[in-house]
């Protein structure tokens, strides 16, 4: 099943991009570009959903919909 969690994502000044989430706690993730960062997110994020699910200690994330918005990084 697909979950949508919504990261923050911010360029620190040693040039690489830190992502951090309000919906799952613990996350954090460090890239050299943006779509790394979401990568190593993604695994994360993965890896703390199965253990949290293996306790049952939160209710699960609600499945992704029909509809979303998603913002697109353009290189111009």
């Amino acid at each position: 099943m697909e979950h949508m969690v919504n990261l923050h994502i911010e360029k620190l000044p040693e040039g690489v991009y830190l992502a951090t989430s309000d919906v799952i706690q613990g996350l954090v993730a460090q890239g050299r570009t943006i779509q790394e960062t979401i990568e190593i997110a993604r695994d994360v994020a993965k890896k703390i959903l199965e253990a949290k699910h293996e306790r049952e200690t939160e209710p699960p994330l609600p499945p992704v919909q029909d509809k979303f918005d998603y913002p697109l990084i353009v290189n111009s």
